[in-house]
């Protein structure tokens, strides 16, 4: 955690806070699960962790490279948990004072996200990146949810894809799209043909694309499963630095 990350769409992760519960099909196989239980630990328990020092430090080093850094923020939990609640405001505190780092915060539960924004939040926050997950079909109304939001950048994280869903994908409002097969063992096939009919659906909306994976028993094997290496970003809308 924290330094070096395999998720391929990202600098680096910063979890101030670990642990979840799972809420739909897409967390059956959730890789938190399995590695907090081989640390010894219970996942199902949210607890704050150690790491709130991390992205002052990250900040520093992006402000003296001259380039931004990319991080996804809570990757062994959700951001909009109920069960840290008491934290949140601490942690868009740092978010606030960290304006070279683009948090890329991802959650499954999207109708927690506007009651639970700082203040200020106003236009959206320049360095923070909104995104949902969706599986399946059944899960597209997350998405309704995240389009009322303001947000330099709103994504879709289409990982684990159980399901198509370019027959009812409305891409209105979505700025990216992350397409992965599931990875790990047991992990459940994604058919090909719903990522190219996404990618289809991304380059004729001018929404950037990522497919980050074929379905497999490791990360990262079968990137090039789509007949080449696809993976796109999107401008920040408003692209700026907070003051």
């Amino acid at each position: 955690m924290g330094e070096s990350t395999a998720i391929a769409w990202t600098d680096q992760t910063w979890n101030p806070w670990r642990g979840c519960t799972k809420i739909s099909p897409g967390c059956e196989n959730c890789y938190m699960f399995t590695a907090q239980e081989r640390y010894g630990r219970d996942p199902s328990v949210v607890v704050r962790t150690k790491t709130w020092g991390e992205p002052a430090r990250w900040n520093r080093a992006a402000q003296a490279e001259g380039r931004p850094r990319r991080v996804f923020t809570c990757s062994w939990s959700d951001w909009f948990h109920n069960d840290a609640d008491a934290w949140r405001a601490e942690a868009w505190a740092i978010i606030r004072s960290t304006p070279w780092l683009q948090y890329q915060i991802l959650t499954k539960r999207s109708g927690r996200i506007a009651g639970k924004l700082p203040a200020d939040w106003g236009a959206g926050y320049p360095n923070v990146w909104l995104g949902v997950s969706v599986e399946s079909d059944k899960f597209l109304w997350r998405m309704d949810d995240l389009r009322k939001i303001a947000a330099a950048v709103r994504f879709i994280s289409y990982e684990p894809a159980l399901g198509p869903i370019a027959h009812s994908l409305n891409l209105d409002r979505i700025d990216w799209v992350i397409q992965g097969g599931e990875s790990g063992p047991g992990f459940r096939a994604q058919d090909l043909a719903w990522a190219h009919d996404v990618r289809a659906l991304c380059a004729k909306a001018g929404v950037a694309y990522f497919f980050k994976q074929a379905s497999a028993p490791r990360t990262e094997m079968g990137i090039d499963a789509l007949g080449e290496i696809v993976r796109e970003y999107p401008t920040p809308r408003g692209a700026r630095l907070l003051a």
